[in-house]
């Protein structure tokens, strides 16, 4: 089972996390490719099974060994869906795909630094082939959960159906291990600029605006005063201009001052979570916008970062000394929105709980809290949002299981999740057999040798 649900969560994503490489040299691996597998009408390469194995060895450490034909037999799993999606006329909204593709742009660019060495490093000759590849690969990711989801979203799992699972995994001695998690919780202390210099950089702001509307290019003027890393690179946000949509992923102050103005038109000076800005709607294309923007980031003094930084360490003392209990102080000290009010818990995005894995944690953070006991605290750390706010912190470890095998009582929420994922793996594998009998399947004389879980080669 642990085998399976690896496969689940790394095939969900298959095309994505292959991204980097399926975008290199496309065209000439195209050419060389052996063809391993049609289903319908999609295509599996000879070098889609040898990359799959690759990310799959590097995610689990070379700990689960998997068989090309295992490994084949997923990935024609999934074309399948892919292949149904589209025969049962699954939709996905054009602006969807289009903010994923903008996500993953984004992040190849922050990764690499600019667009041109994103086009370069994966081999297109210009972004309009890079975002068309990338758009192809993230719509059928999509219908593919689309599909999946039409044959197993209503499904749920009784407590006597877990409770099942789990004896049963018991008496085959094969009850599954969790590793180390963590639970933190945290109080925050952001640091604002003072008056004078918001109102120094607000000015500043003013006098550029002036300036442009005077006649002077925004591009240079953004080139000499912009703190948008960007600003002096070639690809996006060169010289301060971005094509954007609504479902673009910028901050949503940015896109509002985008939307609210008329083509040529300069906005007044505006804030975000990154500074202030003034932003200029170059063009008007449907419902795209280019524009250009202006970011200057206030300074912070060394003596607001100390102040900051005494502030926090006289907080936890407090705590400490138990005259204010850690819940308290969040409530009456923590500037952070969001854990304020679940005392100061922090979430897990990828799982929507507050469980981290200790393993998994980001090495930074784990340094810190690390060799830190269950009610530890640390002591105060500088920390900032990429580009934005700047804060102080202090972490609580609120809990911290060590590594063990699975207990039904303490672990049943985990276990109801396996029971619920086989459950829906029953579901699709019953499935496959039904829609594997109508669809057109052909299979390369070289993987006829294998033998598949279902009847693909139909004998």
């Amino acid at each position: 089972m642990k085998k399976k649900l690896i496969f689940i969560g790394l095939l969900l994503c298959y095309l994505g996390i292959n991204a980097q490489e399926k975008l290199a040299d496309k065209t000439k691996r195209v050419k060389v490719d052996g063809v391993a597998v049609v289903v319908g009408k999609n295509i599996v390469l000879d070098s889609d099974i040898d990359k799959f194995k690759k990310e799959l060895k590097q995610r689990t450490e070379g700990k689960i060994d998997i068989s090309d034909c295992e490994i084949l037999e997923e990935i024609m799993m999934q074309k399948l869906l892919a292949h149904h999606a589209v025969v049962d006329s699954m939709e996905v909204a054009d602006t969807e795909v289009n903010s994923e593709v903008e996500r993953t742009i984004a992040y190849f660019t922050q990764q690499l630094g600019s667009m041109d060495k994103v086009l370069d490093l994966y081999g297109f000759n210009n972004e309009a082939d890079l975002r068309g590849e990338l758009y192809k690969i993230q719509k059928e990711q999509m219908l593919i959960r689309e599909e999946r989801a039409s044959i197993t979203d209503k499904m749920d799992v009784t407590p006597e159906e877990v409770r099942t699972y789990y004896n049963n995994l018991k008496e085959s001695n094969n009850l599954p291990e969790f590793g180390a998690e963590i639970e933190l919780a945290q109080i925050v202390r952001t640091i604002e600029p003072s008056k004078a210099e918001t109102k120094r950089v607000v000015d500043k702001l003013n006098k550029i605006r002036d300036d442009i509307e005077n006649g002077f290019s925004f591009r240079l003027k953004a080139i000499i005063n912009s703190d948008d890393p960007a600003v002096s690179g070639n690809g996006p946000g060169s010289g301060g201009l971005y094509t954007i949509t609504r479902q673009s992923n910028f901050i949503k102050e940015f896109k509002d001052v985008a939307f609210s103005l008329d083509e040529g038109e300069v906005s007044e000076p505006f804030k975000s979570s990154f500074g202030w800005h003034i932003l200029k709607v170059e063009k008007i294309k449907g419902q795209e916008r280019d524009v250009r923007h202006i970011l200057i980031q206030p300074k912070i003094s060394s003596e607001e970062l100390q102040a900051a930084k005494d502030t926090l360490t006289n907080i936890r003392q407090q705590i400490l000394d138990k005259k204010i209990t850690f819940d308290e102080a969040v409530l009456k000290y923590s500037d952070d929105k969001e854990t304020k009010n679940n005392k100061g818990l922090i979430l897990n995005p990828q799982t929507n709980d507050t469980h981290f894995s200790l393993t998994r944690m980001d090495p930074t953070l784990y340094g810190r809290i690390s060799n830190l006991k269950a009610g530890e605290i640390t002591p105060p750390f500088y920390d900032e949002v990429r580009g934005g706010a700047k804060m102080f912190k202090i972490l609580l470890v609120k809990s911290k299981d060590d590594a063990h095998i699975a207990n039904f009582n303490k672990d049943y929420e985990k276990i109801q999740q396996l029971t619920l994922e086989k459950k829906k793996e029953e579901a699709i594998d019953k499935w496959a057999k039904e829609k594997i009998v109508d669809t057109y399947i052909k299979i390369n004389k070289d993987f006829k040798k294998c033998k598949f879980k279902h009847n693909w080669k139909k004998e």
